[in-house]
Formats: structure tokens, C-alpha cells, sequence
């Protein structure tokens, strides 16, 4: 691994906090993700199941998870199975964990390799009443493909239809929203990454530089400072390219007068950092660049403090809308009679910000959450407000990552350069 191993009692804790919260006399079985294919024989670059992740600290394949805390032999109530190495895997593929490595990782003392697996299911199952399973049921999921959770689910339900299968991933899901100190730290220090990337673009952006050359630039300082990459797929966004919400092509030249919106965030030992800044390629806004840029950061920080405790996302989102819509207003891009015949499901502002404000940041980039429940102290969102014009060619989007505390929010991006003169100071 290239980050500093976070200590295993935050392992031991995230499980100690699942394991309160699912019935007595049940067993939890968790499983990695697979390793894609792409074409012939190579494979994409593994993403492990993040809620396995959660709860061990184990970044590698063939993985697996049994919790059964009321077990009779203690050495059982937690098994983490993982995929055993050997000589030609390690000339081929480099060494894997060993036992003592992963348990050293993760706080589990039973580590046992995985062709141990399908025996060892079975006799914990006979003294458990449920079982419960991990399965993705983010609220944007939409894949079609089979998942090994999907697979493991199957053969779970064909093998043991006697048993009630329960699921892992609504508690799962309210613990990971709130993010503990170590967690914290992995993020801030991914903002901190990502603060290395931005400042190192802003000299080398001006007219006629390509959008991927700034991203080879952010991937530079990125990898040199022990972060896998980028936490997602990066947009360099020049021009016209900038009204465009999710363009990654970042295959244009950027020319003398335009915008370029960059959405980019590092990733350092799993965590996910999210920022987005729109800079002018030639160092200078122009008078209505710096109109439209204002309006969007005088949203950005009204936004921040009603992203408070007490609140809801889909509650903030309408309040949001509404500081929106009096920008615009200020701004002309809207009058009076726009919001007087607007649809109330589709409002005026959205012709300009079409996008939500906010989302759950940790281990996913939009990470696991729920918007109907209330704001908690210890959750980390992104505010991330826009306005994108078409009919002249450019957008504008500023994005912070936010942990909610208890008194006062905390922006992990703070060090981050967004006022207008300080970023063309930098420029220049």
C-alpha cells in the first residue's frame, strides 16, 4: 500500500458498531468485489467493496467476511478468509497478504485462506437464526451487471432457502454516514492532495495549453504525493466544454478568454476528496466571468450555513433552490415573470443549475447516504453550486467538502484557493 496504515482499532470499532444493531443469533457474510475484465487477458485496476472495506482495511480480491458474534467458539465470530499467494502469483503478480498482514490490518484474529470458505459457512449457519447480506442499494445505482454480491446472494438463497436473509446494507449505510476522527483524517489529507494538484495547475494554465495536459499535471502531483489517482474520473472542462455537468473527454485546447472548469478530487487510502474550481485560462476574469462567479460563491457560502444539523438534504435542496433563484434574479438571468409561470416541478432556476447542491463524501465519491434523515454532526458533504449559460459558452461550478460539526462547519478545503483575486494572483 502506498498510504501509512491507519490503525485497526477503527476496524474493530466499525464492526463492533455494525454488530449492535443486527439481531441476535445471526451471521453477516461479506464478499469482495470481482476483478473486470476489459479485452484478451487484462484486467481493470480492482475497487473493493467499500462496505468490506469499512469494516477490515482489506484492499485485495477474493475476500471474505463472517460475523457471527454469538458463535459458542469465540475464534469463530469473526473469520476473514483471503485469497492465499504463492510462488507464481507472487512472480506474476507480486506478493499478497499474509495472515498475520491482513489480521494486523484489520484487528481479526481468525484469518484463514479462502478455499476454507465454503466449509466453514455451513457450520457457523447451524447456529444462527438469519443471515444477513451485503448487497449495493445506493440510491443511484443502476449497473446491469451481475456483482459477486449478486452471485453470492443466488447461492446463498439456492443452498439454504430455509434461512431469512436480512440485509447488511441499511445499517451499513446510516454508519458510514458518520465518519470518525480516523476517517476524517484520510479525507482531509486527500483535500490536502488535491490542494497540491490545484496549486500546481494554476501556473501552468494559459491560452493553448490542452485539457489533458492539466490533467496529467493534477495525475503528476497526485501520484507523487502517495494518493492511488484520482478519487473519480476527472473533468477538464474548457469553453463551451464547462456547461457540459459530467464531460471527461478533456481533448480540447483551451483558448485565450475562456473558463475552464476543472471537477477533480485524490484519493488517499480509499477516501475521497471532491473540488471543483473554474479559473480563467488567460489569469484574468473578465467582468462577466467575475459576475457569474460571485453569484455562484455568495451560494456556495449561503448554502454552508444552512447545511447544519437538524436539516435534510431534500429539506436543504429546496433552500438552496430558492438562494439560487434570488442570484439569478439579481444577475438577470431570470426576471420575475420566469418564476411567476414557472412548473413548480421544474422551477426557473433549474434552466441554469440543473443539478443538486450536496452529496455524502467517504470511501465512495458519493458515498453512502440518505437524504430523508436529518443532517447529523460527523457527516461530510460537498456543497457544489452552479450556473452554466450556454448561449455564451462558459459555466461556473465552486466545490468544498464539508464536515458538519457540532457548533460550526468545518471546510477540509479551506487551504484550498477560491476567491477570484487570490486565484488570479497565483496566475499572474
Amino acid at each position: 500500500m502506498r498510504y501509512d496504515r491507519i490503525n485497526n482499532s477503527l476496524y474493530t470499532k466499525n464492526r463492533k458498531k455494525y454488530l449492535d444493531k443486527v439481531e441476535p443469533n445471526s451471521i453477516s457474510v461479506l464478499v469482495s468485489n470481482d476483478e473486470l475484465p476489459t479485452n484478451a487477458d487484462e484486467l481493470l485496476p480492482f475497487v473493493q467493496n467499500t462496505n468490506l472495506l469499512y469494516l477490515t482495511g482489506i484492499d485485495q480480491e477474493d475476500t471474505y467476511l463472517i460475523l457471527a458474534p454469538q458463535f459458542p467458539d469465540r475464534r469463530m465470530r469473526e473469520i476473514l478468509f483471503i485469497k492465499e499467494t504463492s510462488e507464481e502469483i507472487a512472480i506474476w503478480e507480486g506478493n499478497k497478504l499474509s495472515k498475520k498482514e491482513a489480521s494486523e490490518i484489520s484487528g481479526i484474529e481468525t484469518v484463514l485462506w479462502n478455499d476454507q470458505f465454503e466449509k466453514i459457512l455451513p457450520l457457523i449457519l447451524t447456529e444462527s437464526k438469519n443471515i444477513y447480506l451485503d448487497k449495493n442499494e445506493h440510491i443511484r445505482s443502476s449497473t446491469e451487471v451481475e456483482t459477486a454480491q449478486d452471485r453470492f446472494i443466488s447461492k446463498i438463497e439456492s443452498k439454504f432457502p430455509t434461512f431469512e436473509i436480512k440485509r447488511s446494507y441499511p445499517i451499513l449505510s446510516e454508519n458510514r454516514m458518520i465518519k470518525r476522527e480516523e476517517e476524517i483524517s484520510q479525507i482531509q489529507r486527500a483535500c490536502e492532495i488535491t490542494e497540491k494538484g490545484f496549486r500546481r495547475v494554476l501556473k501552468f494554465i494559459k491560452p493553448g495549453v490542452w485539457e489533458y495536459e492539466i490533467e496529467a499535471e493534477y495525475s503528476h502531483e497526485f501520484i507523487s504525493n502517495r494518493s492511488k489517482g484520482f478519487a473519480y474520473q476527472p473533468i477538464i472542462a474548457s469553453g463551451i466544454n464547462s456547461c457540459c455537468l459530467h464531460y471527461n473527454t478533456n481533448n480540447m485546447q483551451c483558448e485565450d478568454g475562456d473558463i475552464i472548469l476543472m471537477d477533480v478530487g485524490a484519493e488517499y487510502a480509499n477516501y475521497r476528496s471532491d473540488m471543483t474550481r473554474s479559473v480563467p485560462v488567460n489569469g484574468k476574469f473578465s467582468d462577466r466571468q467575475l459576475e457569474i462567479y460571485k453569484a455562484v460563491l455568495n451560494v456556495k457560502n449561503e448554502a454552508n450555513k444552512i447545511l447544519r444539523p437538524g436539516n435534510t438534504i431534500d429539506q436543504y435542496h429546496r433552500e438552496v433552490g430558492k438562494i439560487m433563484e434570488s442570484e439569478l434574479l439579481r444577475i438577470k438571468l431570470i426576471d420575475k415573470t420566469d418564476i411567476k409561470n414557472q412548473d413548480p416541478k421544474n422551477p426557473a432556476f433549474k434552466k441554469y443549475f440543473m443539478h443538486g447542491t450536496s452529496h455524502h463524501l467517504g470511501l465512495d465519491v458519493h458515498d453512502v447516504g440518505n437524504f430523508y434523515v436529518e443532517i447529523k454532526e460527523g457527516n461530510v458533504f460537498t456543497i457544489e453550486p452552479g450556473i452554466y449559460i450556454k448561449e455564451e459558452k462558459f459555466g461556473i461550478r465552486l466545490e468544498d467538502d464539508i464536515l458538519i460539526g457540532r457548533d460550526n462547519n468545518v471546510n477540509l478545503m479551506e487551504n484550498i484557493p477560491i476567491l477570484p483575486e487570490e486565484i488570479e494572483d497565483i496566475m499572474n
